[in-house]
């Protein structure tokens, strides 16, 4: 379980994981010690997951952003199993959730154009055994785009 100043440290890193232990500890009214001892238990009980640069896609030219809804012809655990292991080849495809509703799946695909976008529809993902219908949802504005969450 983790406490109040847990979930601080939680907060704090998500803004800026670059925060050097002294800052956090500082921030916190601690010493070093309890907090280097406390990052690394969250990080052991898997809390934190990793930490990583958040790149803008459109500096290193992959402005075009699409979630595609895709269904299956063929819903049983193999066939399921065949899916998540063959999308997870594509560079473009950044995120994947097998979902409840109308389709099976919502991926997130990045792309440097249409021509791109296209090339990898009919070349890399009709290559994919078992998807019956595939959906494109064109992003035109991206007005809220966080991995941070709530942490209360």
């Amino acid at each position: 379980m983790i406490d109040k100043i847990d979930k601080s440290i939680l907060r704090m890193l998500q803004q800026n994981s670059k925060l050097t232990i002294k800052e956090l500890a500082n921030k916190l009214g601690l010493t070093p010690t309890p907090i280097f001892e406390r990052i690394k238990r969250l990080e052991k009980e898997k809390y934190i997951t990793s930490y990583r640069a958040v790149i803008d896609r459109k500096k290193i030219g992959l402005p075009l952003l699409v979630f595609c809804d895709i269904s299956l012809n063929q819903h049983e655990a193999s066939f399921i199993a065949k899916f998540e292991k063959d999308i997870q080849q594509f560079t473009e495809v950044i995120e994947c959730y097998h979902i409840g509703g109308m389709f099976d799946y919502l991926i997130k695909v990045v792309a440097l154009d249409m021509d791109d976008y296209q090339h990898f529809v009919a070349k890399k993902l009709a290559s994919v055994d078992n998807i019956l219908k595939v959906q494109s949802s064109f992003v035109m504005t991206e007005v809220k785009s966080t991995a941070n969450l709530p942490i209360h």
